[in-house]
């Protein structure tokens, strides 16, 4: 999937991120309890998440993309951003060299929850992880992080790992 193919489900449209789409992402990503504390919204916007987002443009390909895909809903004044998540296609020696997809960053607008969005992205990432030969779909969410936890069970994500991480921030 380009930037240039969208493809719907209902009233959403999903499609690739663009630079432009930075300053919505970065406010998803600020529109929670543990995103507040880790995000920087403020306009403009830090240059270091441009960094990030032409670092991930430069490593992706049409057969290996990194990439943010975003829920788009129509609105009477346009279209909103409602949704993303990071989609990361990932080769690799174990499984017997088979693909697998890393999904980060999920997020829903507060203003548009409960309305299936988030489960509409996540079909919408199998769906594109199945048909660039992916074979295993793997994210990690907060263990207090209670509501995701059942809302990735009841999609059929089983929490079959311990998740392990070590911040390298040096504050």
């Amino acid at each position: 999937m380009s930037n240039d193919n969208n493809t719907h489900a209902n009233d959403i449209t999903f499609r690739y991120a663009t630079r432009d789409d930075l300053p919505a992402i970065v406010a998803l990503l600020a529109d929670d309890e543990k995103g507040k504390t880790r995000e920087e919204l403020r306009d403009p916007l830090p240059d270091a998440y441009y960094a990030a987002f032409d670092a991930m443009e430069s490593q992706s390909t049409d057969a290996l993309p990194n990439k943010y895909l975003l829920a788009i809903k129509g609105t009477d004044n346009g279209s909103d951003i409602v949704g993303c998540l990071q989609l990361t296609l990932i080769a690799g020696l174990s499984r017997r060299g088979q693909l697998r997809t890393q999904i980060e960053g999920v997020r829903v607008a507060s203003t548009a929850r409960g309305q299936k969005i988030g489960e509409k992205l996540i079909h919408q990432s199998i769906s594109i992880s199945k048909s660039l030969g992916a074979v295993l779909v793997q994210l990690t969410t907060d263990k207090t992080r209670k509501d995701a936890h059942r809302f990735y069970e009841r999609l059929g994500f089983v929490a079959s790992h311990e998740g392990m991480k070590m911040s390298l921030d040096p504050k």
